[in-house]
């Protein structure tokens, strides 16, 4: 039966001559090229060498793979031969890319500890993948470019496959980046979260990318060109975003934390081999944590209070070993602490620092801003950030409330 999808897709073409194919895949191609020039040229100066040229030459291999294929869809000009023909490409190149990317993110995030299945999964389902295809063309006896029902299904369950890996990717990377967050806040004495929002939003492209690549490469019509178009985007932005992570300073604040929660990590393992009665308890992110008894609960809340009396908790840049030993209690016991309250290190010393602010500004209603946040151990910009956070106002707000 002659099939209608490429006409109309040439039709729909026809009809705007600036927007076509060929128009979308030599941006595409220009594109991937200009990023992949990007990544080559780019030599971080601050992020740990080894581990940031690995990342790097991943995410090169994956602007590179995208650059070779859109240069064979341009050249073969298979989208126009029809969806089916163009499916074989997509799948073959899209799912190294895709993989390509995902490592790339893993290895900053796990610091390149990525576990077999990390690095096989991807590779075994390509093979799966093309197998699968090769073995339809073979059945139908006819060429590998061909329209033909049996290539269709096995595209089809090939695309499955290719989201499930991607899921998979999805799942390992929202795990690690939690990690992140958890090594930050139960290290920093303010929220430099927002370091990591860049692979936050990278995850949340990627999953979407699982979604929209099958929809763009068995799709036809206007719409397949605002989902390319947003892929471009993504990626665009995925590695803008990293290269600007690797010359910055956040390696080096993420190294710190990490290094930190797997000392703690030492700490809660021999705690649990002197102690076989310890009680562990496993935290809604999967860290575990010791339960502590109710006299240890209740020294560490005199020596908290001893320490906050003399203000301790005001000094800037106060990292969390610093504080315990300051406090005189060990980091790990002073995080089991705070986690049997709910808390994290970084919203404990923030809630801390804000009631003294508040405090303050009832007291010296003449002090500036500014003041208040030297005072407090904020910067001013933190200090208006974690004020609205806790009050729901900012500290000129709450100030003009107290005067009435």
């Amino acid at each position: 039966m002659l099939s209608l999808r490429p006409f109309c897709e040439k039709t729909f073409f026809e009809k705007n001559p600036v927007i076509t194919f060929g128009t979308m895949q030599f941006t595409a191609v220009i594109l991937m090229i200009l990023l992949t020039v990007k990544l080559l040229t780019r030599h971080n100066r601050r992020a740990e060498g080894k581990l940031a040229n690995r990342s790097r030459w991943f995410m090169t291999a994956g602007t590179a793979t995208l650059a070779v294929h859109f240069t064979l869809q341009m050249k073969l000009g298979l989208r126009l031969m029809g969806v089916t023909q163009s499916v074989v490409l997509n799948l073959a190149l899209l799912i190294p890319a895709s993989y390509y990317f995902a490592i790339a993110v893993l290895i900053l995030q796990r610091r390149g500890r990525l576990s077999l299945w990390d690095w096989l999964l991807a590779p075994v389902v390509w093979l799966v993948c093309v197998g699968n295809m090769v073995a339809a063309v073979m059945a139908d006896d006819m060429p590998l470019f061909s329209d033909s029902p049996l290539l269709r299904k096995a595209e089809q369950v090939d695309a499955i496959i290719y989201m499930l890996m991607q899921t998979y990717y999805t799942i390992r990377l929202i795990m690690s980046l939690r990690a992140m967050h958890r090594a930050l806040n139960d290290f920093y004495d303010r929220d430099i979260n927002g370091m990591l929002y860049w692979m936050q939003l990278s995850i949340i492209g990627l999953t979407l990318l699982a979604l929209m690549v099958p929809m763009a490469i068995f799709g036809s019509g206007p719409w397949v060109l605002l989902i390319a178009f947003a892929i471009y985007f993504f990626i665009f932005y995925l590695v803008d975003s990293f290269c600007a992570y690797l010359n910055s300073n956040a390696p080096a604040h993420m190294k710190r934390a990490e290094q930190n929660a797997e000392e703690m990590e030492r700490e809660y393992a021999a705690e649990q081999q002197a102690d076989k009665n310890a009680i562990s308890m496993d935290a809604e992110d999967g860290c575990n944590y010791l339960v502590l008894d109710d006299e240890t609960m209740r020294e560490i809340d005199e020596a908290v209070a001893r320490w906050t009396a003399r203000g301790g908790h005001l000094r800037n840049g106060l990292q969390q070993p610093l504080a315990a030993a300051d406090i005189g209690v060990a980091k790990y016991r002073l995080t089991c602490w705070l986690h049997q309250r709910g808390l994290k290190y970084t919203e404990w010393m923030s809630e801390l620092r804000v009631e003294e602010a508040k405090r303050i500004i009832k007291e010296h209603p003449d002090w500036s801003t500014e003041a208040i946040a030297q005072h407090c151990g904020f910067t001013e910009r933190t200090l208006q950030r974690a004020f609205k956070k806790y009050t729901g106002m900012s500290p000129v707000q709450y100030a003009g409330q107290q005067a009435v």
